[in-house]
Formats: structure tokens, C-alpha cells, sequence
């Protein structure tokens, strides 16, 4: 992408640090997010994650480093951000006493928003939301943690906020609360910057346009899922179903890659179909070259045949191992040279 063509960023940050006590809980972390990109942040627990968001939503400050959000300098103007976001952190508290329209009412009037365009924004989010009617009446204790969790959303949208922040927003919901959820980000998608923080990773590598991947403190990996591939998969893994022996096929495809690794071979019907998956590092071109090869012979019996990809999770665990690895390492020495000073 040019740099004609980049969408304005409406994240900046620079090296970044956050230290709580002895923990180091950010390292000096840098990247940004341009106008109306969904990008999913990701990384086990403790990465940090949460630190991170609640530093871009102006509630705690950073130790060190440089963070503008929406133009806002979190340095110097702090609150000023939360004119401009909006923000479900992770255990959204809400009271449980009030109905939805009561709480979303009030809420608008905390933000400033009065009269027409209170009334506006309000019937917009409970739209967006798929909030109807019957749900904005009720009382929010009465409602289900899918509901409860489209209140919160509603309530980050009330602003009309040029960025988003979501903590874990689909955490405890079933497959359908989800996809409510990823139609109303797909719905504003453009108008509206996401930063979406998830454990679901199948959700972020449906809705994401790229990811940004955090463990211990630090980005290990950043870019769109195809980048990300390339990456962290130096093989390509392709999968055939036929009816012979895994000695016959094995042989045929070694004549065009002798380095080529069966890695499974698995009936699949009592008929004697069995499903061959192989792995290669020289590509996809390689691959559909071997297809056409097994194809030109008619005693393999071809049923099927296709590329796999590399799914989202995959790639996190390949992008994290050698960072908890390297942090193992690290611990272990730092405990060893502690000990031979101690003694």
C-alpha cells in the first residue's frame, strides 16, 4: 500500500513502556492503526493486553514512550482522549437496577449529549446493537450476558467516537451473540476504528483486517493474516483423498519433491478412501504441479485434493513459543545468577 493510500492513523504509539512493581508489563511496544481499520490485539494472559488498552483510553498513564490517539497527545491531554473514544473493558460493570433506555440515557447525558442528537445517537445504537424495543425496556439485571454485553457496546458507540475499544467483547457468549457482535463492527467498518482484544481467535481472523500479536510485554508479530502466513509457515500442507496405499501415492509424489513429508494418512470411508495430508517447502506452485502429476494416473484414484492454510491459531502459537522460550531462558539465568550471589 502507498503511502497515498494508508488510512490516517488514529493510533501512534512509540515505544511505550508500563512496569508494575518488579513487572515489566510492557517493554516499549510501537504501532499504529489507521481510520476505520479493525485490528484485533492479541497475546496470552499477562502479554499485556489490558495494560496496553486502558493506556490508549487515558485511564492509567505509561511509564515512558510516546501515545497519540485521535490527534490527543496521552502525555499531555490525558482526559481529553475520552471525547473521542469509545471503550467496553473486559468486566463491564453496569447497573443492574436501571432499564437499558434509562441507562443509555444516562449515560449520553454524562457525554454531553442533549436534546435531538441525544435522542438520535440513543435509537441509532439500539439499532446497531440490535437492541428492540422490548429489550431497551427492560431492566438490565434481567438481561443475558449477550444482551448485557450489547449494552456496554451501545453505550461506547453513544458519542459517535472515531475509535473503539473492545476488552474480550464476546467472552461467555454463544455462536449467535457473537455474530451479532461481528455484524456490528462489520456494519461500521470504515466509519469507525476498532481495536478488538480477544482469546477467540477463529472471531479476530473473521472480522480483522490485520492483527497485532503481543507476549510478554512485547509485539511479536504484526500484519494481515496472509502476511502473517507467509511468515510464521515456511511449508505448504495439502491434503489428498484417494483410494490406494500410502506407499503407491508417496512414491509418485516424491518424483516430483523427494523432500516432501507425509504427515497423515487416515482412512475415510469403509469403502477404502483414505485422506493423505503431506507438507512441502517449496510452495503452492509445487503443490498443484504434484496434483496434476497424481491426476495423470489413473490407479491412484483422485477424490479429492486441496491447500490447506494455516489457520489464525496456528500462527499465534508459532509467534509466542519462541518469545515464552526466550523469556524462560532469561527467568532461569537471572535465578541462577541470583543464587551464586546469595551464596
Amino acid at each position: 500500500m502507498s503511502s497515498d493510500t494508508k488510512p490516517l492513523p488514529i493510533i501512534e504509539v512509540l515505544n511505550i513502556k508500563k512496569r508494575y512493581g518488579l513487572i515489566q508489563a510492557l517493554k516499549g511496544i510501537s504501532f499504529s492503526v489507521g481510520k476505520g481499520e479493525i485490528v484485533g490485539f492479541l497475546g496470552p494472559n499477562g502479554a499485556g493486553k489490558s495494560t496496553t488498552l486502558k493506556i490508549l483510553s487515558g485511564l492509567i498513564p505509561a511509564d515512558s514512550g510516546e501515545a497519540k490517539v485521535c490527534g490527543v497527545d496521552l502525555a499531555e491531554e490525558e482526559g481529553e482522549v475520552r471525547n473521542h473514544i469509545g471503550f467496553l473493558p473486559e468486566n463491564n460493570p453496569l447497573p443492574e437496577d436501571l432499564r437499558v433506555i434509562e441507562y443509555l440515557n444516562f449515560r449520553a447525558m454524562l457525554k454531553g449529549l442533549k436534546g435531538s442528537r441525544k435522542r438520535d445517537r440513543i435509537r441509532i445504537v439500539l439499532d446497531v446493537c440490535d437492541l428492540e424495543r422490548k429489550v431497551s425496556e427492560r431492566k438490565i439485571g434481567n438481561l443475558s450476558k449477550g444482551y448485557r454485553q450489547r449494552v456496554g457496546i451501545a453505550d461506547a458507540l453513544l458519542s459517535e467516537p472515531r475509535l473503539v475499544i473492545l476488552d474480550e467483547p464476546t467472552i461467555g457468549l454463544d455462536p449467535r451473540q457473537s455474530a451479532i457482535t461481528r455484524k456490528m463492527m462489520e456494519r461500521l467498518r470504515g466509519e469507525v476504528t476498532f481495536l478488538l482484544s480477544s482469546h477467540i481467535l477463529s472471531e479476530v481472523e473473521a472480522c480483522c483486517d490485520r492483527m497485532i500479536i503481543l507476549s510478554h510485554g512485547q509485539i511479536v508479530a504484526e500484519g494481515t493474516l496472509h502476511e502473517l502466513q507467509t511468515e510464521f509457515i515456511n511449508k505448504t500442507v495439502f491434503e489428498v483423498v484417494a483410494l490406494t496405499n500410502r506407499i503407491d501415492i508417496h512414491k509418485k509424489v516424491r518424483v516430483l519433491d523427494d523432500s516432501c513429508e507425509l504427515l497423515q494418512d487416515e482412512p475415510v470411508e469403509i469403502n477404502g478412501k483414505r485422506r493423505f495430508i503431506f507438507s512441502t517447502e517449496k510452495g503452492e506452485v509445487l503443490a498443484e504441479k504434484i496434483l496434476r502429476h497424481l491426476l495423470k494416473d489413473a490407479s491412484l484414484r483422485i477424490f479429492e485434493f486441496q491447500i490447506t492454510k494455516p489457520d489464525l491459531e496456528t500462527i499465534f502459537l508459532r509467534a509466542t513459543k519462541k518469545n515464552w522460550e526466550e523469556s524462560d531462558l532469561l527467568a532461569k539465568k537471572s535465578r541462577r545468577i541470583y543464587k551464586e550471589n546469595s551464596t
